[in-house]
């Protein structure tokens, strides 16, 4: 939830010109388009916020890094490190800006009930998430993450374009080139890899933002899958993160209405413990006990002796994305028992471990032929968990319940445990598609007023309503929204 926060705010109020031609602004009496040379755009805007990303960019590395020294190589690559970064952060910048001011002029002086409203928005989000796709692949890591994350929810109150354009993120990690990764795998695992492996494929099984994943076979023949970290890639997230927090500030400042302060330090928090593979192996475990006497839930085997904080070496195991309905299909497997088998999985870690899984989207769960039924749920990367307590899961049930009993007197009482006071209303809106006075239960169709009312309700939402919503929710809240 936290990353799908972090993109979200980033994504629905920014689109800027990240590709060839000319910027637009409509003018406010919308009887005018102003457009000037994309380039021009984009040369003013980087030496605009060069002057201040330079200063992010020096505090967010090590100042002792960039002491000099006899040797040259050690300082080149800090010297490179910081002018990539003044550009990424330039960069990142450059385009928060310029989308930001695409929807403030874009929507100036139009209602938010009228059909051109809602034409001229859809537009502008489109173009924000074409650019934003272009910023996430051209910063890559933190950037390409961010965006994976969004493409995996379809929360309400994510617009479709977002969704539908980021999701090309998650197949689009571009690998690090291996003669990096085998220098990363000697350092950790302190051996020539000959003595280790029988084979080890140097193209990777799969690439994400944070590392890459090989192929091996162990001297034993046992098939493992190694995941290793990027290198350098610390001192980068570092650099992102702090970038992110000066933007966060500079747009608050300009439009008091968008607060992402708060979302950004939880990332923080969770992404630096992402990146620690230790921690990664022993939250596997845990959830390999958690699920031991389900046969349908397999979490591959940590292989410890060849396990370290950048590199993780597991059980191989194969299976196809639990969305890939043409090999479901093939193999005969029923996409509705996957489904149920899939709600029924992260309903236990919710409501009874209270150890959930942070990062649910389609790439790290895979469906294998093997299990009891014709098919068991494969669950990989395990580096971002939550643990929720007693008190959290009993009042989360007790939401739900009042959900599907449409037992809106209750649903506004747990609003109140939750501390979102008003702001309770939208919880039938987030979770299950219904306003807060419907009187269609689940399973059946609104009727023509209801679906009227329910779309009214989104139109009126205001980007400080969910920004004072989402800051008003508990933590464990939050983060339980993404399922």
């Amino acid at each position: 939830m936290l990353k799908f926060l972090v993109i979200y705010c980033i994504g629905y109020f920014v689109s800027a010109g990240q590709g060839d031609g000319d910027w637009s602004l409509i003018s406010p009496m919308r009887t005018q388009v102003f457009k000037f040379p994309a380039k021009v755009a984009k040369a003013s805007l980087y030496l605009t916020s060069a002057t201040g990303v330079a200063t992010v960019t020096y505090q967010s590395l090590n100042p002792k890094s960039f002491s000099f020294s006899d040797d040259t190589t050690a300082f080149s690559e800090n010297i490179r490190a910081a002018f990539n970064g003044v550009i990424r952060s330039s960069r990142a910048f450059s385009t928060i800006t310029l989308n930001v001011v695409d929807y403030k002029y874009s929507l100036y002086g139009l209602s938010a009930d009228s059909d051109e409203y809602q034409r001229i928005l859809s537009e502008v989000h489109l173009r924000s998430a074409n650019r934003i796709l272009k910023l996430c692949e051209t910063n890559k890591g933190f950037y390409v993450k961010a965006g994976q994350f969004v493409a995996s929810l379809r929360l309400r109150h994510v617009p479709k374009e977002y969704s539908s354009t980021l999701s090309s993120l998650q197949d689009q990690a571009v690998p690090c080139h291996f003669k990096a990764i085998k220098a990363v795998l000697i350092s950790n695992l302190g051996a020539d890899l000959s003595e280790i492996f029988l084979s080890l494929d140097e193209q990777p099984i799969a690439a994400a933002s944070i590392a890459q994943v090989h192929h091996a076979l162990l001297k034993d023949h046992q098939e493992v899958a190694i995941k290793v970290q990027y290198p350098d890639l610390e001192r980068t997230m570092k650099l992102d993160i702090a970038t992110m927090f000066f933007l966060s500030k500079a747009i608050t400042w300009f439009f008091p209405e968008y607060r992402f302060e708060w979302m950004i330090s939880e990332f923080a928090e969770a992404i630096a413990l992402e990146l620690d593979f230790i921690r990664e192996a022993r939250s596997s475990e845990r959830t390999a006990k958690n699920f031991r006497n389900n046969r349908t839930v397999r979490v591959p085997r940590v292989f410890w002796e060849l396990t370290t904080s950048q590199v993780l070496t597991m059980q191989f195991c194969r299976g196809h994305k639990v969305d890939d309905l043409e090999f479901l299909k093939e193999m005969g497997i029923n996409p509705i028992k996957v489904a149920k088998a899939l709600v029924e999985m992260f309903a236990e870690m919710i409501f009874v471990h209270g150890f959930v899984h942070g990062d649910p989207h389609p790439g790290n769960i895979l469906v294998s032929p093997e299990g009891p039924n014709g098919f068991s749920l494969v669950l990989l990367d395990h580096g971002i968990y939550k643990e929720l307590d007693e008190g959290f899961r009993l009042d989360y049930c007790q939401l739900w319940k009042a959900l599907i009993l449409l037992d809106y007197n209750k649903i506004q009482h747990l609003g109140e445990r939750f501390g979102v006071g008003k702001y309770s209303r939208y919880f039938p809106v987030i979770f299950i598609g219904r306003t807060i006075d419907s009187k269609s239960v689940l399973g059946r169709g609104m009727s023509a007023e209801e679906k009227k009312n329910l779309n009214q309700e989104l139109k009126t939402l205001k980007m400080e309503d969910i920004s004072s919503f989402m800051e008003s929710l508990p933590t464990d809240f939050s983060y339980n929204t993404a399922y």
